[in-house]
Order: C-alpha cells, then sequence, then structure tokens
C-alpha cells in the first residue's frame, strides 16, 4: 500500500480463466467457427471470410476479426456442388474448441424450405 492508497486491481487478462470465461460476450469469426466445429482449421475459417463466403447477420463479411455475438446469424457455403448454403444461430460461444457435441450445442441448424 504505497502512499496510504489501495493496490489496483489485477489486468483483466490475468484474471483466472474462470472469470473470463463468464465475461465471453463475443468473439472473433474465425475463431468462432473453429471452436465450433464449422470449419477445421482457423486458417480454413480466415480464408472462407477473406474470400467473402460468409453472411454475418445478413451482412457479407470479408474480415475474419468481425466478431460475432450469441444470437448472431451465420450463412456459410455448402460442400460440395449440389449442396444448399447452411444456416446457423449461435446459441452461446464456446470457451474451447471441444468435442463435436459440446460444440454442436452452442448452435442451432436454421432449416429453410426451398421446395
Amino acid at each position: 500500500m504505497p502512499n496510504g492508497r489501495p493496490a489496483p486491481p489485477p489486468p483483466p487478462s490475468l484474471a483466472p480463466a474462470q472469470d473470463r470465461a463468464m465475461r465471453l460476450d463475443n468473439m472473433r469469426l474465425d475463431k468462432a467457427l473453429w471452436f465450433l466445429r464449422l470449419a477445421p482449421s482457423r486458417s480454413a475459417a480466415q480464408a472462407l471470410a477473406a474470400a467473402g463466403h460468409i453472411r454475418l447477420d445478413g451482412r457479407r463479411v470479408e474480415r475474419a476479426s468481425v466478431l460475432v455475438r450469441a444470437g448472431s446469424v451465420l450463412v456459410l457455403p455448402g460442400v460440395g456442388a449440389q449442396s444448399l448454403p447452411r444456416i446457423v444461430r449461435i446459441l452461446s460461444l464456446p470457451t474451447r474448441r471441444g468435442p463435436f457435441a459440446e460444440a454442436s450445442a452452442c448452435y442451432q441448424q436454421v432449416t429453410t424450405d426451398m421446395a
């Protein structure tokens, strides 16, 4: 306690990991796609974003650094020549790249009737 003042609190980066996870309200798009297992690697997610193949809440994304939040809607390209785009709503942001079951619990597949 120099000069009679209390010591300042530690910076947020030194807070326990569990406390940081509780405050998680947004995340970079590339990291979110990788954590949610919607992209095989973070660099693959960055390439999808840079090519403009992803839409976030109806807007075309060209930067992997765009922030996503719970409630965001993503439109991802389909795989293969005849596949439809994949539409997902993020329910919660994951704190790590865990197993598929853990990742898939964080988003909801939105279906569209295109008959």
